[in-house]
């Protein structure tokens, strides 16, 4: 079930699909306002209040406006934000002044993102037979052209063509939609 259907069952107070969604982002959130408290007790209340805004329909995420996943990290960020004012309200918080100001590192929202896909790659790869992984890495993760894999492994080129197609036949069922339409998008 992918996140905006598990979205629309909780807007219509379906326990299951908050509890669902609560599974798929937990982990991650928790990192992520870990990240910006530094604090166990104020990360724990912030996915608290995270999840309780979601399930009262605080917030109203819109498709059009970009991904689930991207809308939720913005909401736990001013959930957050909102925890830490109420905390330490001499602390100076300025959104506008911080968002303002060109990073070169990946945001936290992206770095998270992308460990996910790391993570999620990762673990596809590991269901792949040997010999596939084996093609895979030297194909994508190297750089080697087909043939160059067939000379180096010592195998007839057609068969590296194969292993290649049953390799990436398999990881497109093991990977999530959002992830494969990234990737082609890049």
């Amino acid at each position: 079930m992918t996140d905006i259907e598990l979205y629309e069952r909780v807007r219509q107070k379906d326990k299951q699909a908050l509890e669902a969604l609560y599974d798929r982002y937990e982990r991650i959130l928790y990192a992520f306002v870990m990240q910006l408290t530094k604090d166990r007790d104020l990360a724990e209340e912030a996915m608290q209040e995270v999840f309780i805004k979601l399930w009262r329909g605080g917030g109203v995420y819109d498709h059009s406006k970009g991904k689930f996943k991207s809308w939720l990290f913005t909401m736990s960020r001013h959930v957050t934000i909102d925890l830490i004012r109420k905390r330490k309200p001499d602390l100076q918080l300025d959104e506008s002044y911080a968002e303002a100001i060109p990073s070169p590192a990946p945001s936290v929202e992206t770095e998270v993102e992308w460990q996910e896909e790391r993570t999620q790659i990762e673990t596809a790869m590991a269901e792949l037979p040997t010999e596939q992984q084996q093609v895979v890495r030297l194909m994508y993760f190297q750089g080697l052209s087909q043939q160059k894999i067939a000379d180096a492994c010592d195998i007839p080129l057609g068969t590296v063509k194969g292993r290649i197609r049953l390799a990436l036949k398999q990881l497109r069922r093991h990977l999530s939609h959002d992830l494969i339409d990234k990737e082609v998008e890049r």
